[in-house]
């Protein structure tokens, strides 16, 4: 089975371009290993997990690098954020061995981004692998022929015609936003316990083990909140309030999961007009099989009473990738007034402004929103016409 990816062509050509290591991030069991050792099968693969490896990565001495190294003109380093220090192991390779092209992973960008960006300056270029899109999903299950199925292309032409495919895309919507788009799901559709040991991992093992939060329960019970509230504006203080931690530790607690891929926080596109919601964030999950699983509901969509907003997240998420992927020059915001008039999507850049509403089934856009801005072009998202 073809596991393609859209990310590959730039990964592909990386080192033909940059002598900037790669570093590839993205939450854990999205595919960075397996996308990576089908690109660069020669390079000399180390796991940080090895307590051998770990050792001598940690030793951040380069004789010691150069005997791990060997002869190697390529490394693969995964896991790269279990080390205490990541930039500067990078840094000793990237300085001391010249010609050794680095490959890197991590499932937090809290160290590796972060905590020593200074290091890293001038010497990596981070790339990041999300849950499949729609399109990779279609393809790896041979539905599709291509991987490169993108929803922004009708989003951004506003083309709101029906689609007529030879398969059921109601079935195979239904089906990933109630179990998601991790890899695994495509042998294995609709795999519960797979998820459910997901949360447990993606949550606890790689960010407990980053000893970043102090209070496991709290913690949970945040992104418990978080998951019951994707779509919704969020307010720290009241999240502050109903679990009974400050307001600074559920803002630190909220940058940790959207640093470990968790989740992301949508902010509102605004041009400081007085009814314009200017600060307040919406929640969003980068995977709704995992969110699903933590807040223990698989019921199908037609008895759910949030299945408006899983909807809504899944193109969120959809848009959000392809930007990313395929370089579009789009800034993504939603817009709400404080009456409560509101577009789900707003893409902007320089030359264009797109309003966009995501709705399960029928709706229509904000007239106030084209009122405020009557330059700007709108389009309707439904299950019956997003791809």
């Amino acid at each position: 089975m073809n596991k393609r990816r859209i990310l590959e062509q730039k990964l592909n050509k990386h080192f033909q371009k940059y002598k900037q290591a790669i570093i590839l991030l993205g939450a854990r069991q999205v595919g960075k290993t397996t996308l990576l050792k089908r690109i660069f099968p020669d390079a000399n693969y180390l796991l940080v997990d090895e307590k051998a490896v770990f050792d001598i990565l940690e030793s951040y001495s380069s004789d010691s690098y150069r005997g791990l190294i060997g002869n190697s003109k390529s490394i693969f380093i995964d896991e790269l954020h279990l080390l205490s220090n990541p930039g500067r192991a990078v840094k000793l390779i990237y300085d001391q061995l010249d010609d050794v092209q680095i490959i890197v992973t991590g499932s937090s960008s809290l160290h590796i981004k972060n905590k020593t960006a200074e290091s890293m300056a001038g010497r990596a270029i981070n790339y990041s692998l999300y849950p499949l899109t729609f399109g990779e999903l279609l393809f790896q299950r041979g539905i599709e022929t291509s991987e490169a199925i993108h929803i922004t292309d009708k989003v951004l032409k506003q083309d709101a015609s029906e689609s007529y495919k030879k398969y059921d895309i109601s079935s195979v919507l239904d089906s990933l936003l109630l179990f998601g788009q991790y890899p695994h799901l495509v042998d294995s559709p609709g795999d519960k316990t797979y998820l459910k040991n997901l949360v447990e991992k993606a949550i606890f093992k790689d960010i407990i083990e980053l000893n970043l939060i102090e209070n496991r329960s709290k913690a949970l019970e945040l992104l418990k909140l978080l998951a019951y509230q994707i779509g919704n504006l969020i307010s720290y203080t009241e999240l502050s309030s109903r679990l009974g931690i400050s307001t600074p530790t559920v803002q630190r607690y909220i940058d940790i999961f959207e640093q470990s891929f968790l989740i992301y926080r949508l902010y509102p596109y605004s041009k400081k007009l007085r009814e314009e919601i200017g600060k307040a964030p919406k929640i969003y999950f980068w995977d709704l099989g995992l969110r699903n699983a933590l807040i223990e509901n698989f019921d199908p969509l037609n008895i759910r009473s949030d299945s408006g907003a899983v909807f809504e997240n899944f193109i969120i998420n959809e848009v959000k990738k392809e930007v990313d992927y395929l370089d579009l020059e789009y800034k993504i915001n939603y817009w709400r007034l404080k009456s409560g008039s509101e577009v789900d999507i707003v893409l902007s850049n320089s030359k264009q402004l797109l309003g966009c509403e995501i709705k399960y089934s029928n709706g229509e856009i904000s007239k106030a929103f084209q009122n405020r801005y009557p330059q700007a072009k709108t389009h309707l998202i439904t299950s019956k016409n997003f791809i």
